[in-house]
């Protein structure tokens, strides 16, 4: 079997890695990912970019770069550094659309060998300021590793009216895209 990087610092992402039987190390990347987003490539081509500078940045047999980036009103946002600033993006993305984009490339000695992209659209409800301070109560900074400030694996899912798309990809890692590339790659069993 073939061995497997994961570069990225992203617990959900291990996670999911982990109970889809996959196994894996992880040593994350280190880049500038200011640096991409505020390049004026939009959502997509960031989130691509960023996947693929994680993949090419960490040595291994077979690197795994993943990255999510949420997109409202044509503006993408960046992860919540405060409770606060958690809030105010809560804030903003109520009673609307956004979309995550999703994506992952795998990377070989430095040179991409796959790349997967998936979008998915959620449309907050209008809930009330009450809930808001509850909900941040409820589940306390463990919301600021996520872009979007929410799990939706947990609590967050009572945040939304509607989602279109993969559960595994708003988790960030389109996972049974991702399983199907790691069998051609020799890394789990066919």
């Amino acid at each position: 079997m073939t061995r497997l990087v994961l570069a990225s610092a992203s617990a959900s992402r291990a996670k999911l890695l982990e109970n889809a039987g996959v196994a894996f190390t992880v040593q994350p990347a280190n880049i500038d990912e200011d640096a991409v987003k505020t390049s004026g490539l939009d959502g997509r081509a960031v989130a691509e970019k960023l996947a693929e500078l994680k993949a090419m940045a960490v040595p291994g047999a077979l690197v795994l770069g993943a990255d999510q980036v949420l997109v409202c009103d044509g503006r993408i946002m960046s992860k919540a550094a405060t409770l606060a600033e958690a809030a105010r993006q809560l804030r903003a993305l109520r009673d609307k659309r956004h979309t995550l984009i999703s994506a992952v490339v795998l990377a070989v000695d430095g040179m991409p060998v796959w790349r997967h992209v998936e979008e998915s659209s959620l449309w907050m409800r209008d809930f009330s300021d009450a809930f808001l301070h509850s909900y941040l109560q409820s589940v306390g900074p463990e919301i600021l590793g996520g872009v979007g400030c929410y799990r939706y694996e947990g609590a967050g899912a009572q945040l939304f009216s509607r989602v279109e798309g993969d559960y595994f990809s708003i988790l960030g890692l389109p996972l049974l895209a991702l399983l199907a590339a790691l069998r051609d790659h020799g890394v789990i069993a066919a």
